[in-house]
């Protein structure tokens, strides 16, 4: 069978890449063509536009780059009719691909399934209307959705599992975990292809996970290194994000003695970090299933406005899925005006070793493992597309 995926940022990339090894396994024919990234083209020799092109955060750069973006979006529908797949996978990245979905829908026979759902019940509630009308199969990674889509808006939901769960159990089990310790560059940085086991303080590094978007980053990471000046004793590793040049980081640590930067090597990151500082997303998730106590930070401009829509207008009470998973504040989470150097430090300061709220969220993370469980996603996501679509016929 023909598949057409659409991606639009790193995680989606990883996971539909994962679904589309599954979905080879489950069909000995399928064929594939997608906008996507470099893990979905190691799967596959389709891809149409690179999700680097489509990846656009906040008001200001989404107006400048508004022609690109439609561009690609009205190449993307003619793309899918002119290929005419299966079916029409769709993974996150709702603003691209509910607009994607509507025309499909309207103009073709071809079914459409959503993996990896819309976080609607944060934000946009109002877009269960269009996937009730658009999207014949929805394939949940977070258990708590089940309640939300089900019970409230009574749209049946497949609940897979959580794929960083498996992405993270796998790493972890394999034999190449520790390769041998690579010491520092002559010009003091680490090698791009592997952390030191070692080197400064022995263990002793705290991971900067400060987004995946060039605006995330210019937000979020200044503050962050400002912070690590007051730990002294502690060596802080930057986690490059995928699509981002090493030239961009240049300019926030130019000049920053006890900071790091390394491309690729998140997970090896976090392996070797006693704590870090996370802006939300799937790296809230990822550190937690590291066992890495973490302190939540998503700075925005406009603090104080930002602070009060999350009271009064977000739908949900946290911003990381570690908290939301829990339902509970087990991560720290200091979001727009809250995010402060002096807060920063106060909370990261706590979850070092030899503080007691560090053990806390430990046992908080044993919690949440259960609550995801051990399912394989990508697999269970495969076998049950590969149904649906034998089923329809």
């Amino acid at each position: 069978m023909k598949y057409y995926l659409i991606v639009g940022e790193a995680s989606g990339d990883l996971h539909a890449s994962r679904l589309m090894a599954e979905l080879k396994r489950a069909d000995n024919d399928a064929q594939f063509r997608f906008f996507g990234g470099d893990m979905m083209r190691s799967e596959s020799d389709g891809l149409v536009r690179h999700y680097r092109d489509l990846a656009y955060m906040g008001i200001m750069p989404v107006i400048k780059h508004l022609p690109t973006i439609l561009g690609n979006m009205r190449f993307c529908k003619h793309d899918i009719k002119e290929w005419n797949p299966d079916v029409l996978i769709l993974v996150d990245y709702p603003g691209f691909n509910l607009d994607v979905a509507k025309y499909i829908k309207k103009h073709t026979s071809i079914p459409i399934y959503y993996y990896i759902s819309p976080k609607i019940w944060a934000w946009k509630e109002y877009r269960i209307k269009n996937i009730k009308r658009d999207i014949d199969h929805l394939f949940s990674i977070l258990p708590f959705e089940i309640d939300f889509f089900e019970h409230k808006h009574n749209y049946h939901i497949d609940y897979v599992g959580n794929p960083t769960v498996g992405e993270v159990d796998e790493w972890k089990s394999s034999p190449l975990l520790l390769p041998q310790s690579p010491p520092l560059s002559p010009q003091g940085g680490m090698n791009s292809q592997s952390l030191p086991l070692g080197g400064v303080g022995g263990g002793c590094f705290i991971a900067l996970l400060a987004g995946s978007r060039r605006q995330e980053i210019k937000d979020n990471l200044p503050m962050m290194l400002q912070a690590a000046k007051r730990f002294p004793k502690y060596k802080f590793v930057i986690a490059g994000a995928p699509g981002i040049e090493h030239e961009y980081y240049d300019k926030f640590i130019a000049n920053e003695s006890n900071v790091e930067i390394v491309f690729g090597k998140t997970y090896e990151l976090l392996h070797q970090s006693v704590a870090a500082l996370v802006t939300s997303g799937t790296a809230t998730l990822e550190t937690a299933l590291f066992n890495v106590p973490q302190v939540v930070c998503y700075y925005t401009p406009m603090g104080k406005f930002i602070s009060w829509c999350k009271r009064h207008i977000l739908k949900v009470k946290y911003i990381s899925l570690v908290n939301l998973i829990v339902d509970r504040e087990l991560v720290t989470e200091l979001v727009a005006d809250t995010m402060t150097v002096e807060n920063i430090c106060r909370e990261l300061t706590k979850i070092l070793p030899g503080n007691d709220a560090r053990a806390t969220m430990l046992d908080g993370y044993m919690e949440m493992r259960k609550f995801l469980g051990s399912q394989n996603a990508a697999q269970n996501a495969a076998h049950l597309m590969v149904d649906y679509l034998k089923s329809d016929k």
